[in-house]
């Protein structure tokens, strides 16, 4: 999510909701919160799978955005400072769950023999492009293997490939080390493929 200049239109129209914003106009909240709602709405239910705490991480992110205009140092779009406001919301919650026992991923990645070739590369997978509804069943399919992932892993594969974080923000974000992230997220797309293969290679769900 990096700061690209804005267009100036868009900048301009930016720059009078934040002056109205700092100056506690009711009308620019409630402006911002309908143009951004469902999108942070929908990053944390992909975080969260728990539609309470998507609704509770959304309105604790729009509280702490409104205590904090003043701090917004632009650069970046609202939104985008909005979306990172959100993802920390729902990581937050997240941590205040406790850490669960996690199931290893260990027979979802692939195995190899000595000499570096794969053990049992699976069958290949479909390249014709889908029609309309089964384009809509696979999104489906994705985000129910991707809810099988467990957290540690998930976290990484949502910020990454879904919300589009940086590998360095999103070890930020996580606490972690850029060298775990990209470890993390190694495994947790290779465990994502295993659970997609039967579908992408033509057999039974």
């Amino acid at each position: 999510m990096g700061s690209a200049r804005l267009d100036p239109t868009v900048q301009g129209s930016e720059e009078a909701l934040l002056a109205r914003l700092r100056a506690g106009e009711p009308a620019a909240f409630d402006e911002l919160v309908r143009a951004n709602f469902g999108r942070m709405l929908a990053v944390a239910r992909r975080m969260l799978r728990s539609e309470e705490d998507a609704r509770d991480a959304v309105q604790e992110a729009f509280l702490l955005a409104f205590r904090s205009i003043d701090r917004f140092q632009g650069g970046a779009r609202l939104s985008t400072w909005l979306h990172r406001i959100a993802v920390n919301a729902c990581l937050m919650k997240l941590r205040s769950r406790g850490r669960k026992p996690e199931q290893p991923i260990d027979e979802l990645l692939p195995r190899f023999y000595e000499d570096g070739h794969r053990i049992d590369p699976g069958p290949p997978w479909r390249t014709e492009g889908p029609d309309p509804v089964e384009e809509r069943e696979t999104r489906v399919l994705v985000r129910e293997a991707i809810d099988r992932l467990p957290e540690t892993y998930r976290n990484v594969l949502v910020l990454r490939d879904i919300e589009g974080l940086d590998t360095e923000e999103t070890a930020r974000l996580l606490d972690v080390k850029v060298d775990t992230v990209k470890v993390r997220l190694h495994r947790a797309r290779q465990a994502l493929r295993a659970l997609l293969a039967p579908h992408f290679a033509g057999e039974a769900p």
